[in-house]
């Protein structure tokens, strides 16, 4: 169950990731960014529904996090937090196209295993 629970924290921090990508990319914000006025940026950012929808799942994800981190030691779920760079990797090259070079293979894969032997080497309460 804790398991689950950092996986569904850690997807949903990067599906936040990915809509606040799309929020801040958004001709609005980048017509107002382009401004540099700081007042209406930040207005603008602070009210484009792409961006309050991406902090409110990160909020979410945080609170799940907290829950985790009530149920197992910090130095076992936090590793878990590095799939957030592999879920959020394949989410923009799914959905916007970025690009996955062989680094960023290799890179992810290292991380995949990295988390393994985390997880095989630490008891896990239900």
């Amino acid at each position: 169950m804790v398991f689950l629970l950092i996986l569904v924290s850690v997807a949903m921090s990067s599906l936040a990731q990915l809509i606040l990508k799309f929020g801040m990319a958004s001709a609005p914000v980048q017509r107002v960014i382009g401004a540099g006025d700081a007042l209406p940026i930040a207005l603008t950012v602070g009210m484009n529904p792409l961006v309050v929808v991406g902090l409110a799942l990160y909020f979410l994800s945080a609170v799940v996090w907290l829950f985790v981190l009530s149920r197992i030691e910090l130095s076992t779920a936090y590793p878990f937090v590095a799939l957030g760079f592999v879920f959020t990797a394949l989410l923009a090259r799914i959905f916007i196209g970025e690009s996955f070079t062989p680094a960023k293979i290799i890179g992810t894969i290292l991380i995949i295993a990295g988390v393994l032997i985390v997880a095989r080497g630490t008891p896990m309460p239900q």
